[in-house]
């Protein structure tokens, strides 16, 4: 028993090293895998750099809808706060928010769509019901629907993206599960007494997670699209916290005369977006390889 239990772990390693080896060469040969994750990276540091020491709320009306120069790279707003200083601390914010809001409905609905794609019946015919419902209903609209009703608090966001997006993750994972069900080393698993959750969990869904994850990576995008225009509309971060969404708001009525209040806070969400649609293309080249 010893010897066989060597001899499968000798023959597994080679196979786990030549996938993560094949992994590392499809990594390293996605341009656009490697620029998305340079510019993501370039905004972390600057994120986390920039803004120490300095207070983004800080009110300076002397210096109040000063143009971008080499004391205020981004300018001023009308209330002399630095807007590249804004920007970057409004950064933080955001992407805490997009990574959270794509998280949870993730792990929720990708879990919802095996258990539904496995179980099938009068489970999967409910669950399916409830995305058809919610489904009816334009995204933002709901969104805007339940952070509106319960008031504007982050937990509040994280809950209205968590109750509108996992129906996406779910019906994603239940298509594959549908056909991933029916191969012969899920009913192999059947036949030898293991119980549902651990052929869910450890054979079933590993294999039919990837749609999903490619999805996730394109989903941070509207993620932060939706909650920056919650907070245009004042339903999402509040003043003073810098927030790209609020930043756009407060600059709306300057436009004519201090275009750069809104324009930077508008080239960051674009910047972000244009990031993760190159890390999501790369990721999906590496997950599912066209040849």
């Amino acid at each position: 028993m010893s010897a066989t239990s060597d001899s499968a772990g000798l023959s597994a390693s080679p196979r786990a090293s030549s996938r993560l080896s094949r992994t590392w060469a499809r990594m390293r040969h996605s341009a656009s895998l490697l620029i998305g994750l340079a510019m993501f990276a370039l905004l972390l540091v600057a994120t986390i750099i920039g803004p120490a020491g300095v207070d983004p709320n800080e009110v300076s009306l002397e210096n109040s809808m000063l143009a971008p120069s080499w004391a205020h790279v981004f300018g001023t707003d009308n209330l002399g706060r630095d807007i590249l200083v804004r920007v970057l601390d409004a950064s933080r914010i955001d992407l805490q928010i997009a990574a959270v809001c794509v998280a949870l409905p993730f792990l929720i609905g990708s879990i919802i769509g095996a258990v539904s794609a496995y179980v099938g019946g009068l489970f999967d015919v409910v669950i399916m019901r409830i995305v058809e419902i919610i489904c009816a209903f334009p995204f933002y609209v709901l969104v805007i629907a339940i952070v509106g009703s319960l008031g504007p608090s982050v937990g509040n966001m994280y809950l209205a993206f968590t109750l509108v997006v996992w129906i996406s993750f779910a019906r994603i994972v239940r298509g594959e599960g549908l056909l991933a069900r029916e191969f012969e080393y899920v009913q192999a698993a059947r036949v030898l007494g293991y119980s549902h959750t651990r052929i869910i969990l450890r054979h079933l869904l590993p294999d039919i997670i990837t749609p999903a994850i490619v999805y996730a990576m394109s989903d941070v995008i509207l993620t932060i699209l939706g909650v920056t225009s919650l907070g245009f509309l004042g339903l999402g971060i509040q003043p003073p916290q810098a927030e790209w969404g609020v930043m756009i708001a407060e600059g709306r009525d300057f436009m004519f005369d201090a275009p750069w209040i809104t324009v930077f806070p508008g080239l960051a969400i674009i910047y972000v977006g244009v990031a993760f649609a190159l890390i999501s293309d790369g990721v999906d080249d590496i997950l599912r390889p066209k040849s």
